[in-house]
């Protein structure tokens, strides 16, 4: 039976009901312990695409049924001849040669738009981990990986997944972090907010949002770090908007220079009040040593719990050669949960 790809239009609700249904599917079983996708942030592409960011979507048929998906984001500012992908097939109709025709596709356009490379992440085991060895509440089957090699990708950087149980988080220990942390930060000071960021921000933001690749391990991964300024920003603050996502930040001023030096985030998506995800945490490298990550990171917490109180679990990836960061996180509660791998094809 022949698959059947063509573009999807975005006021073609019924494929989208259809594609969400996949993607849904996909994610409950692949990350069981995930909360559904965001109906609203997943069509926010087709709508309010992030700034610098061309997303290409098509869906895959057999005899008229959508069975499969694919999207590739192509990128105008910078990394132009990268592209990132995302592909699903619905698991009833796996193994049918729908997945390899929606990639042959995808890498096409690909082609035709310059691109020399493509990445995308799939769920892996956790590094070390036993090959019978189940955490709970994850899957032990990983097919997007199984995919990514046979198609010829190679594993370009190993991530691990973190979970802080907040229903079980200890705010004395939370508060006696914050406290130490305050103290070895002395001429630097915390400020907060919920949703956008004051405009007198947003060009510190803008560099510390843009040396993120530039700082965190990146293993294989050709990728380069992103330019950033303040208009770039608020382009990205208004698509997060467009998709329903609540947003907490804590940043570090530092007192002297008046700059802020420090950023950590949490999200939440539209469609949920129990979830959350720890998002970017940085510190300029000119003012590390003063636990300036520790000290956003543990009082953006206590900021968010103030305005989610029925918030009981909050993920975050590293890479797992990021050290640093891994070690901050477990001091906060983190535990090791699942596995991702970063795979780049060349194309």
């Amino acid at each position: 039976m022949a698959v059947d790809i063509a573009t999807i239009d975005r006021t073609d609700q019924p494929t989208l009901d259809a594609v969400y249904r996949i993607a849904a599917r996909v994610e409950a079983m692949e990350s069981p312990d995930l909360p559904p996708p965001c109906r609203r942030r997943f069509e926010a592409p087709l709508w309010h695409p992030m700034p610098g960011i061309d997303t290409r979507w098509s869906v895959a048929r057999l005899d008229g049924v959508p069975v499969g998906w694919y999207r590739v984001n192509l990128h105008l500012l910078d990394n132009t001849e990268n592209a990132s992908i995302e592909l699903a097939v619905d698991p009833a109709y796996r193994r049918r040669g729908v997945g390899r025709a929606l990639f042959a596709h995808a890498r096409r356009l690909l082609r035709e738009a310059g691109c020399k490379r493509v990445v995308g992440s799939a769920v892996t085991p956790l590094p070390d981990e036993p090959a019978g060895a189940a955490p709970v509440g994850v899957g032990r089957e990983f097919p997007g990986a199984a995919f990514a090699a046979a198609l010829g990708a190679r594993p370009a950087l190993v991530d691990v997944r973190r979970r802080l149980d907040v229903t079980a988080l200890d705010f004395d220990r939370l508060a006696a972090l914050r406290a130490g942390a305050r103290s070895a930060a002395a001429g630097y000071r915390t400020v907060r907010w919920h949703g956008h960021p004051s405009a007198e921000h947003l060009a510190d933001l803008a560099y510390l949002e843009g040396r993120l690749l530039a700082d965190a391990p990146l293993g294989d991964l050709e990728w380069e770090p992103e330019r950033m300024d303040a208009e770039r920003i608020e382009g990205m603050e208004r698509a997060l908007d467009a998709r329903g996502v609540r947003r907490y930040s804590v940043a570090a001023v530092h007192g002297a220079s008046g700059r802020l030096v420090a950023w950590s985030a949490l999200s939440l998506a539209a469609n949920t009040t129990r979830h959350a995800w720890q998002q970017i945490t940085i510190v300029d490298p000119a003012h590390r040593g003063h636990r300036l990550g520790l000290l956003c990171k543990a009082e953006n917490l206590e900021h968010t719990l103030a305005y989610e109180p029925e918030l009981s679990a909050v993920d975050t990836y590293n890479a797992a050669a990021n050290s640093h960061m891994i070690a901050i996180n477990e001091q906060l509660g983190f535990r090791p949960v699942a596995g991702s791998t970063e795979w780049q094809s060349t194309i």
